[in-house]
């Protein structure tokens, strides 16, 4: 050890330890990093949706639903959709047709501040 890791006392590491940790890296160790830390998770699945739009209404009101019934829902024509993965928002979008199926277009990414 050197002399002065020996004059430290218990006070000084405990102002030490408040202080904010730093590690010097350059953007070539991010981009590595972070490649190799995302590899792990590339096989792990979730659930994607796609909300055209929301409805409220009471029980009496949805029992009297039957076949062909129309709800109408919060959103215009043409207003984004919103795209969640696990339940949480992360983009907007617009409904397109692809091969005879319903597909989304993202048209925004919802940056959160988590």
């Amino acid at each position: 050890m050197s002399d002065q890791t020996e004059n430290l006392d218990l006070e000084t590491l405990e102002e030490k330890a408040q202080e904010p940790f730093q590690v010097e890296t350059t953007e070539d160790d991010l981009k590595i990093a972070t490649a190799q830390d995302l590899e792990a998770v590339y096989e792990i699945p979730v659930k994607v949706s796609a909300v055209l739009g929301q409805a409220t209404m009471q029980v009496n009101q949805l029992l009297k639903l039957g076949r062909g019934a129309v709800v109408e829902l919060d959103r215009k024509v043409g207003e984004p959709i919103d795209i969640y993965v696990n339940n949480r928002l992360v983009a907007r979008g617009e409904v397109v047709i692809v091969d005879e199926r319903l597909g989304v277009t993202m048209t925004e990414i919802i940056k959160t501040g988590n």
